[in-house]
């Protein structure tokens, strides 16, 4: 089947949070929790480091939801529940629909840091791939110095496959740099 012909939804809800891709209007928020959390994020995301304005923003959610719906990448935005308070962002990415597999990947806005609500959306996010997407794999892949990213798979039982040595350089320093992949898989 062609990706595009799937249909599943496009948000769900976890206890304290409300888990939905873009929508047109989402730029503005999501700039100021970004630009709150830049100083936390900048070390591992290079997406953090040369912010755009709030416009720039607004552009980048309106082509995450025409790649949600061409089922391309599933970016999700992390909202508290029953609010437009965007706390942080994850999705499925790196999809490969013939397995099929998925990659979560998460940030958190630094003041709702620490209060469990990563480890709430990575479970969401991980049985959304699984029971609603018929996932087979689920990854998540982090920097080898980012303890506090690897914490959240180890927390949530995925399994630790390998650490791929000088897999990338880092953004900032420019030193190689190793990379931790974690997986949980369905078995028939």
């Amino acid at each position: 089947m062609k990706p595009i012909l799937r249909d599943f939804p496009y948000s769900f809800e976890t206890e304290r949070l409300t888990i939905r891709g873009p929508l047109p209007g989402d730029g503005l928020e999501l700039f100021t929790a970004v630009t709150e959390s830049q100083a936390e994020l900048k070390p591992w995301m290079p997406w953090a480091v040369d912010l755009p304005d709030a416009e720039a923003y607004e552009a980048r959610v309106r082509e995450g939801r025409l790649k949600f719906l061409a089922r391309e990448d599933l970016w999700m935005m992390l909202l508290l529940k029953g609010t437009d308070t965007i706390i942080g962002g994850s999705g499925l990415h790196r999809i490969d629909w013939d397995v099929p597999k998925f990659e979560i990947g998460y940030w958190v806005r630094t003041s709702y840091a620490r209060k469990g609500y990563i480890t709430e959306a990575v479970t969401g996010l991980t049985n959304f791939a699984f029971d609603v997407l018929g996932a087979r794999r689920v990854e998540i892949r982090c920097d080898a110095k980012n303890e506090r990213s690897a914490a959240i798979p180890r927390r949530l039982d995925f399994t630790l496959e390998g650490i791929i040595r000088h897999d990338d350089r880092d953004h900032l320093a420019k030193e190689l740099r190793d990379t931790m992949i974690f997986s949980k898989i369905r078995r028939d």
